[in-house]
């Protein structure tokens, strides 16, 4: 343990009005209203007892993907303060009204999708307060990002870490790629990959990006459910991650072997019906197989869904349910290149 002594070195650790003292936790509350609506956003500080790098953890941001949420209440109770170099901001509900209502992606009280406006308003509506309190209260105070994400009720998904990649931001897409690296997993996928970001950043994690800051997505979870497998994996990473960050005392455990995939290709539906497909996320299509039917809601055929490239299947519709210009597939293109 540290001494007194050592602690007092530590400066408090300011953050939404609240004074964190060195080698402490705090949880609390930030209320955030519009004209209509009110809700509130849950998170955990825990500021060390020796100086280091800020880390921001976000989970709910798509209030139905449980096992983001349940991995961060674990997160902020293992974690010991007192021991840590560095603080970690851990968010467990970004999105707290489309968690209690079950709503999948969107928020009941304005409809809008959190993950996808950001930066936000000061001035707009409810989810768009949220993300601007996000941005501007907590991305704000980060030197590393992670946005937790899991598939939502209608998603097949594969585990797997997201980075991004602008060309006139080399160094911070290089840090982005070791950030991802140290999560942990298997199946790396890059974002962006174009020269630079022209339009706003819309999602989260990308709004880290736009500050300058370091930021990685994890994907792990499918159909909404909060299967402990999933929690496990996205607990191992956050602490891979800091401990390679060397905010939290230990060794990381990084994957052997990666999977890079720099490019994918979305496949949407051109009908509403009834969607069917023996595939799973994680298995391998050939350029030109079927891998799915659409049929109108008598169950009359309308069309086989074939894919366009060879590839890896990142995540899916897995559920009947499809309306046109719905997504059904996203396919990883494989690489080679390993990191």
């Amino acid at each position: 343990m540290l001494g007194q002594s050592s602690l007092a070195q530590v400066k408090p650790f300011s953050i939404a009005g609240h004074l964190i003292g060195a080698g402490k936790q705090l949880s609390f509350s930030i209320t955030v209203s519009s004209d209509q609506d009110s809700t509130f956003i849950p998170i955990t500080v825990s500021h060390g007892g020796k100086p280091g790098p800020v880390l921001l953890i976000t989970a709910g941001v798509h209030g139905y993907e449980y096992p983001p949420i349940l991995a961060a209440q674990q997160f902020a109770k293992q974690l010991k303060p007192a021991e840590m170099s560095g603080t970690i901001i851990i968010v467990h509900h970004a999105n707290l009204p489309s968690f209690l209502r079950r709503s999948i992606a969107y928020n009941p009280q304005d409809g809008k999708n959190l993950n996808r406006v950001f930066p936000g308003r000061a001035d707009g509506t409810i989810t768009e307060r949220l993300a601007w309190v996000l941005g501007s209260e907590l991305i704000a105070k980060c030197d590393y990002m992670i946005d937790v994400h899991a598939g939502d009720a209608q998603n097949d998904l594969m585990p797997y870490a997201g980075y991004y990649n602008y060309y006139d931001k080399p160094e911070l897409s290089e840090q982005g790629r070791k950030l991802a690296v140290a999560l942990g997993f298997e199946t790396i996928v890059q974002f962006g990959n174009e020269q630079s970001l022209k339009e706003a950043s819309m999602y989260c994690s990308r709004e880290a990006i736009t500050r300058g800051i370091p930021a990685v997505d994890i994907e792990c979870g499918r159909y909404g459910m909060a299967e402990p497998q999933f929690v496990n994996m996205i607990l191992k990473a956050l602490d891979n991650v800091s401990k390679s960050l060397r905010i939290v005392k230990g060794v990381s455990q990084p994957a052997i072997k990666h999977r890079y995939i720099e490019n994918r290709t979305s496949i949407d539906s051109k009908h509403t019906g009834f969607f069917k497909s023996d595939n799973k996320a994680g298995q391998q299509v050939l350029k030109g197989s079927k891998i799915g039917q659409i049929t109108d809601l008598f169950g009359n055929y309308l069309e086989d869904v074939i894919s366009p490239v060879d590839g890896i299947i990142l995540y899916m519709n897995a559920t009947p349910p499809i309306s046109k210009g719905e997504n059904l597939f996203s396919i990883g293109h494989l690489s080679n290149t390993s990191l």
